[in-house]
């Protein structure tokens, strides 16, 4: 099961397994924020090369206008999956 909510403070909370099956609908979500913006991973369990594609395009797009993804409430292993991959220098990571 996955869940992405885009909450009113504007955080986006990420719940359950981020693989290749919820990239549409995660995108769906990812595409409205238009601002600097605050992820929470406390929930997330998993996440494949296609979740980390989405929001590789989402920081992409903000950092083109100034914004930004914070990445923050990782497990160890996904903090593993973002250094292995390099991510930890292109997101800020709390």
């Amino acid at each position: 099961m996955f869940r992405v909510d885009l909450r009113e403070n504007g955080e986006v909370l990420l719940v359950g397994r981020f693989d290749a099956a919820q990239v549409e609908s995660a995108r769906s979500v990812f595409d409205k924020i238009a601002g600097t913006c605050s992820v929470d991973f406390t929930n997330l369990d998993y996440i494949s090369s296609g979740g980390l594609s989405v929001l590789l395009a989402t920081q992409k797009r903000l950092g083109d206008a100034g914004h930004q993804l914070r990445l923050k409430h990782m497990n160890r292993h996904i903090r593993e999956v973002f250094k292995y991959a390099g991510f930890d220098t292109i997101f800020e990571i709390e």
